[in-house]
């Protein structure tokens, strides 16, 4: 523990991610970059009876073996394998190491919007079909929505800082964000950072179909074509599911050992809209206001931001009341700027889509390349936004990742690029 500073400097030295469009780091960032989808019929379910509403972003070829015993991986879903993987790759990726003399240093905030569904949708159907000692006596530890953020502190000897974030689809944004408030704070110097989500449950598909939320791909494009943001014929969303993960580093503590730096974490903003359970509020006035606040404390100008990684969701009413948050927070240069619409790649993780695209808008920062849109061909005006539809290089100082959660939450984050000082 050390004394709280604000002016305390935090970086993102470690990166982990499991997704639709690839499990490691260097795999991601060239689907990213080529242009990848990995958006394609649902195998989790036969999807059928709920045509055209058929694709999703499905995790693909991915070994728990790799991060969990046997009975770890009997007793928990799937949203604690990836969030587990993930964070184990990134603190691989980050060289550090967890030791009895710095683990009380060390520290787990990772969130989920629903944690393990899962776990009790199978033991309800088991109780019921079964009878009652046919309930797993772990499922409900195994699947509140903490259970990830504490499977990864007894799986990495983190003793530090312990905390889920619950905020829909807002959770990865403001895990990340509270990450680095916890170093500013003294807590720790190191966070164990991100979130993870199993959406595709057939129930929850369902739900979201008859919420009229979903999109089916247009004829003849292919199933990565349900998904199209800010496009003037976009028609809903398509989930998909994963998990994303961070060390997250006092900037002291990152230097001394030599690590390498994606970027610097340097403006967080969190808001409620206070308005509706699922549709944001009418001119998009409690994103705009986190926006603003991240960019305030980061002490960034609005004109100092190259990239945009959007919620950008595809669905007609949230992308316009996004897009007018983004002429709120930014004025006229809104629409200049480039907006990077990722789930148009991987479909809406929910709960984990801030976690992997803060990892996509670190690496933007990183590799100063700015992933484009797919199936984004006429751009709304009701938008009027600058929708990059082929990656290009280009000079990237600052990137805002942007998400809004069911329930009117709000979280940005402002990342810099890191140069060396």
């Amino acid at each position: 523990m050390r004394e709280p500073d604000h002016t305390r400097r935090v970086v993102i030295t470690g990166l982990g991610i499991v997704s639709p469009i690839g499990n490691t780091v260097g795999d991601v960032w060239a689907s990213l970059t080529e242009g990848r989808s990995g958006i394609a019929q649902i195998t989790h379910w036969d999807p059928t009876p709920y045509a055209p509403y058929v694709v999703a972003g499905e995790v693909k070829d991915f070994d728990v073996t790799q991060f969990l015993d046997a009975k770890q991986i009997r007793r928990t879903g799937p949203e604690i394998h990836w969030g587990v993987a993930a964070a184990k790759a990134a603190l691989r990726d980050s060289g550090l190491e967890i030791t009895d003399a710095n683990r009380e240093e060390v520290g787990v905030v990772f969130g989920s919007g629903a944690g393990g569904q899962g776990l009790f949708i199978e033991n309800q159907m088991a109780w019921k079909e079964k009878g009652p000692r046919s309930v797993a006596p772990t499922f409900i530890a195994h699947g509140l929505v903490d259970s990830t953020s504490g499977m990864i502190a007894i799986e990495s000897g983190a003793v530090g800082h312990n905390m889920a974030v619950v905020s829909a689809c807002a959770t990865g944004t403001h895990a990340l964000g509270e990450a680095a408030e916890a170093i500013k704070r003294g807590d720790v110097t190191a966070v164990i950072a991100g979130s993870t989500e199993n959406p595709l449950l057939e129930v929850a598909h369902i739900g979201f179909m008859n919420m009229r939320g979903l999109a089916g791909p247009r004829d003849g494009e292919g199933p990565a074509s349900a998904c199209r943001p800010y496009d003037v014929g976009r028609a809903g969303f398509v989930l998909g599911e994963g998990a994303g993960a961070f060390i997250v580093e006092d900037l002291a503590s990152a230097t001394a050992r030599g690590a390498t730096i994606y970027a610097e974490v340097v403006g967080y903003g969190s808001s409620a809209d206070a308005h509706d359970m699922i549709q944001p509020v009418e001119g998009g006035a409690g994103s705009a206001r986190s926006i603003k606040w991240a960019l305030q404390r980061g002490k960034i100008d609005p004109t100092e931001i190259d990239l945009i990684n959007p919620h950008g969701t595809s669905t007609p009413v949230g992308d316009e009341r996004e897009a007018l948050a983004f002429h709120a927070a930014f004025g006229a240069r809104a629409a200049e700027i480039p907006v990077s619409a990722t789930k148009s790649l991987t479909g809406h993780l929910m709960g984990a889509a801030g976690a992997v695209e803060a990892v996509f808008t670190a690496l933007s920062l990183h590799h100063q390349v700015i992933p484009g849109t797919l199936h984004t061909k006429n751009v709304d005006p009701a938008c009027n936004l600058n929708v990059v539809r082929e990656t290009r290089s280009a000079e990237i100082r600052a990137a805002v990742s942007n998400n809004v959660g069911l329930g009117g939450h709000n979280g940005a984050i402002v990342l810099r690029r890191w140069t060396g000082k």
